[in-house]
């Protein structure tokens, strides 16, 4: 899988607002699947289709703990989504500095 395709299929994972929701469960802290179903709108089978499609998609990993599947964080499958992000963040404060430095240049061609 490229890296465009592993990004496409992380977006498309959180653009279901369930899913969205479990993964910010998660990324409180790590939980089994019946913790995370408590309060949720649907079934703990549904939660666990959810939680394959996050794992797939490189988002949450799982470890076995008992007979439990505990689900957390997958700091590697984030790091592709964080620097697509990043790069969006830097080309913002990148724009930002270029404006207040034409600002600053034009009150400063004023001034005179």
């Amino acid at each position: 899988m490229t890296d465009q395709e592993a990004l496409a299929q992380a977006f498309t994972a959180l653009a279901d607002p369930t899913r969205r929701e479990i993964f910010e469960r998660v990324a409180a802290r790590p939980r089994a699947v019946g913790e995370l179903a408590d309060g949720l709108p649907v079934s703990r089978p549904a939660v666990s289709q959810h939680l394959k499609v996050l794992r797939d998609a490189g988002l949450v990993s799982a470890r076995a703990d008992g007979t439990r599947r505990i689900y957390e964080l997958d700091p590697q499958g984030l790091a592709g989504l964080r620097d697509y992000l990043d790069g969006f963040w830097n080309r913002s404060l990148r724009a930002f500095a270029r404006a207040a430095e034409q600002h600053s240049h034009t009150r400063q061609e004023n001034d005179r």
